[in-house]
């Protein structure tokens, strides 16, 4: 009884699945429309040596990307375009695999994303933008559920009613709005997705993050 007692009041984002959430939160996806219009217009641009980093990447990499494994993707994809980005200014920065947790509708949810943006000196304080990638072992739809789960919990923490976040299946990448309605209910937003092994969308997923500083890190 004690085990059962205890599934129903913690979940680790590891574990999480969409039935879980719902059953915290009366959550529904919703069409993205134009729901990424401001996110994917924001202006940035991009230099000469950019160019060539991004197009060297998918050099380097296109032939075996689809069978890498998750730490081999880490290391050789996901990691050099977030310290390209360049996630650290003011009082900001990225963090990996750091805990954080909150207490929703009875229901404890935790755990360590695998990349998070946020306010913080030695520890991450106000979580802002997420980035979760598929663990190759897991169901496909995890990523998206422990992404959602990781918002949930930024959104509790930061008393806000909106957050964006990303989550990485293989060469590609799904960006991501959750809102709380007035009757604090649920909406997400998934975009039809991004293939980093394609220059121009590529060039779309390092300007989306860029515009992840400027548009979204603000209490």
């Amino acid at each position: 009884m004690e085990t059962l007692e205890k599934k129903k009041t913690e979940i680790t984002f590891r574990n999480v699945t969409y039935q879980d959430i719902k059953s915290i939160v009366n959550i529904k996806k919703k069409p993205a429309k134009s729901k990424f219009k401001n996110w994917f217009s924001h202006k940035h641009e991009l230099s000469e040596d950019d160019n060539v980093f991004l197009q060297t990447l998918i050099d380097d990499n296109e032939l075996y990307l689809q069978s890498f494994n998750e730490e081999q993707l880490k290391a050789s994809f996901i990691l050099p375009v977030l310290f390209r980005v360049k996630f650290i200014f003011d009082d900001i920065r990225d963090w990996y695999e750091y805990s954080i947790s909150a207490k929703i509708n009875n229901v404890t949810l935790k755990g360590k994303p695998d990349f998070m943006l946020a306010k913080g000196d030695e520890l991450p304080e106000r979580p802002y933008f997420f980035i979760q990638e598929f663990k190759p072992h897991s169901r496909p739809a995890s990523a998206k559920d422990q992404l959602l789960a990781e918002m949930l919990v930024a959104m509790k923490i930061n008393k806000k009613n909106k957050i964006q976040g990303c989550y990485i299946t293989g060469q590609h990448w799904f960006f991501l709005i959750l809102e709380k309605l007035e009757n604090k209910s649920y909406e997400y937003f998934v975009h039809e997705g991004l293939n980093c092994l394609k220059i121009n969308e590529l060039k779309q997923i390092f300007v989306n993050l860029q515009a992840v500083k400027v548009l979204f890190c603000k209490d």
